[in-house]
């Protein structure tokens, strides 16, 4: 027994030191990179909270939307200034807060819904390839009326621009739409300067603006960030999304 007892006490020995020896490791390597050891899911929360002082961004979001007109203006506006400094919140919003499905197949869920959605500073309207749905959908056409009403600005994408000219607030304003679509769209909303999709990509006429849509959202997205900032900050944002390697870029 007191042979066992022995053996037992040196194992338990073992274990304390060996236990104590990861902690220190732990600790060292803790203190040599200068992180905090917390849980992965706090590390990965609230990257960028809301700031009731900061302007905030609204971005429309609908089941089959094309989820890059609305990653372009999340990309700009959710860049930091040249001191890492939060500039804009930049929020989704949906009918509901159920997840929605993109054309290309991606899920996002909503951050607010047309109900308990803040006041915004700039609201972006997407597209998507049937608009059907979404400009028969009195809800939504009634949100874009409302929130009109306190935004500065209201942005179009691509047909994100039949949501504009069926709720009536750019009437008598220049628009513009993806390619092709600019006839029907000025048939369908005669009181829209609808321009010549062949030759406009961009257009801003007062507190609207508008673009082809796809990658030329960025253009849109860019225009508001210098308005809202100045043409450093657009700079910056550029450099930091490499704009200027996309310009040179050559098969």
């Amino acid at each position: 027994m007191k042979k066992l007892s022995v053996i037992t006490v040196i194992f338990m020995s073992i274990v304390f030191l060996n236990c104590n020896t990861e902690k220190s490791k732990v600790k060292h390597n803790a203190e040599n990179t200068n992180e905090v050891m917390l849980p992965s899911d706090t590390l990965t929360k609230h990257l960028k909270p809301y700031n009731p002082k900061l302007p905030t961004i609204g971005l429309l979001m609908f089941n089959g939307v094309l989820q890059g007109e609305v990653v372009a203006t999340s990309d700009v506006f959710g860049k930091p200034n040249q001191n890492f400094e939060q500039l804009f919140n930049v929020v989704t919003i949906a009918e509901t807060t159920k997840p929605i499905t993109t054309e290309e197949g991606m899920r996002f869920v909503p951050d607010y819904t047309f109900e308990n959605c803040p006041k915004l500073t700039a609201l972006f309207v997407p597209s998507g390839y049937d608009m059907y749905a979404q400009v028969h959908n009195k809800q939504m056409v009634d949100f874009i009326k409302k929130k009109n009403q306190e935004t500065k600005y209201i942005v179009s994408n691509c047909a994100g621009a039949q949501l504009i000219g069926v709720s009536g607030i750019a009437d008598g304003h220049k628009i513009v739409t993806y390619i092709g679509g600019g006839e029907q769209l000025q048939k369908d909303y005669p009181n829209l300067k609808v321009q010549n999709d062949s030759l406009v990509t961009f257009v801003e006429d007062g507190k609207f603006s508008s673009s082809n849509g796809n990658l030329t959202s960025y253009i849109s997205a860019l225009n508001l960030v210098e308005k809202m900032t100045n043409a450093e900050h657009r700079k910056f944002v550029e450099s930091y999304l490499y704009i200027d390697q996309l310009r040179n870029w050559k098969k």
